[in-house]
């Protein structure tokens, strides 16, 4: 086992591959993990690059902003515009994004978006190798099965960005696994009113969070603070959101806890190549099961019986909690703001005292947790 932080470790998960473990008892609202980017890349699509500072990516002030006048990147300040020529935005950076800007068959914006994201990526990847050698190496020993849709997509972009002399097919197919299974988004910000769809404004790749694996229903959350931290403000950090015990395992959800079992399982199967079996998984795997061989029954139903057998999904009052003994964690756990589907988790301790508060790491309300956290009991029991 590899300690990753004081309170979490990697080690090896049964079925699971490798998974992040809890070193010591851990509170609510404790934060196990604050990890930094080893590389971030913007989301946005190569003709609209000037939204947002490719050093820190706030969102830029065009009266303070500088854009480069090669590749027509924005930067919020000279300081993000002194340190990423450095890093980020370095001679070959500069000449990659040139080149696609400047591309004639096929035109750069009529690319899909995909597309012009892994160009993205793989320019910052390939820069990585440059700057930050060892961190690259870090980057090609993230888990993940390079598959014929990676290759594919590897000899197209060679061609669009060309990699370094030294690169070939293989290895720019790996990075694009790297990427796929690895790259957290950092979110556009909550808009009370919209139908709850945030864009992604940039993707970072994050080695320590990398090794937290999926639960549909987590015992932790991320949050990010990009436009509101003064420093270090594209880290993550990852808190509790309810005790667990030493030894447990560390999960967060890949996305939104309500999206209903069919949905999850085609996200996960299609965007990371596994089925989740998770308790929550097995018990609303038996619901759709139900649901089919009641459709195949209903005509021999009289109207009575028809009516008792009408359930949702999306009801737990329906189901009863006998059938859905998750019903508590949607109560107090989801945030109830219009379309927000954030996750809840209590402010981080002070002086050891739990911390009454809860915080939505989607649209950051912050409310009074009215429950009380005796009612924790046997949620990870």
């Amino acid at each position: 086992m590899s300690a990753v932080s004081e309170t979490v470790t990697v080690a090896e998960i049964e079925g699971r591959g490798r998974g992040l473990v809890s070193t010591q008892s851990l509170k609510a609202g404790q934060i196990v993990l604050r990890d930094s980017p080893i590389l971030l890349y913007s989301a946005l699509p190569f003709i609209n690059s000037s939204s947002f500072c490719h050093n820190c990516f706030r969102k830029t002030m065009h009266s303070s902003s500088s854009i480069c006048p090669s590749c027509s990147v924005a930067f919020c300040s000279p300081k993000c515009s002194t340190a990423a020529a450095s890093s980020s935005h370095s001679p070959y950076v500069c000449q990659a994004l040139t080149r696609l800007l400047n591309l004639n068959s096929p035109d750069a914006a009529n690319l899909p978006l995909d597309r012009q994201v892994q160009a993205r990526f793989l320019i910052a990847a390939y820069n990585l190798a440059v700057v930050n050698p060892s961190q690259f190496q870090n980057l090609l020993a993230l888990q993940g099965t390079v598959t014929d849709n990676d290759t594919s997509a590897a000899h197209y972009l060679s061609s669009l960005c060309p990699p370094p002399a030294s690169a070939t097919i293989e290895l720019t197919a790996a990075l694009l696994t790297k990427d796929r299974l690895n790259a957290f988004g950092l979110m556009e910000p909550y808009i009370e009113g919209q139908d709850g769809r945030r864009s992604v404004r940039a993707y970072g790749i994050y080695l320590k969070a990398s090794f937290f694996n999926h639960d549909c229903l987590p015992n932790a959350c991320r949050f990010d603070y990009v436009d509101a931290a003064a420093e270090n403000n594209t880290d993550i950090i990852v808190r509790m959101i309810h005790d667990v015990p030493q030894g447990r395992e560390i999960c967060l959800s890949y996305f939104p806890v309500n999206y209903d079992y069919s949905t999850r399982q085609k996200r996960l199967l299609y965007d990371y190549g596994f089925a989740c079996d998770c308790d929550r998984c097995k018990v609303e795997a038996n619901w759709s099961d139900n649901d089919n061989d009641n459709e195949n029954n209903e005509e021999v139903m009289d109207e009575d019986q028809d009516e008792q057998m009408v359930a949702s999904d999306d009801d737990a009052e329906v189901h009863g909690d006998t059938n859905f003994p998750h019903a508590y964690f949607f109560m107090r756990y989801m945030c109830d703001r219009d379309n927000c589907w954030g996750t809840l988790a209590p402010l981080p301790p002070s002086d050891a005292t739990p911390s009454t508060v809860m915080e939505c790491n989607v649209c950051g309300n912050l409310k009074n947790d009215a429950i009380g956290r005796e009612d924790t009991v046997g949620m990870d029991d």
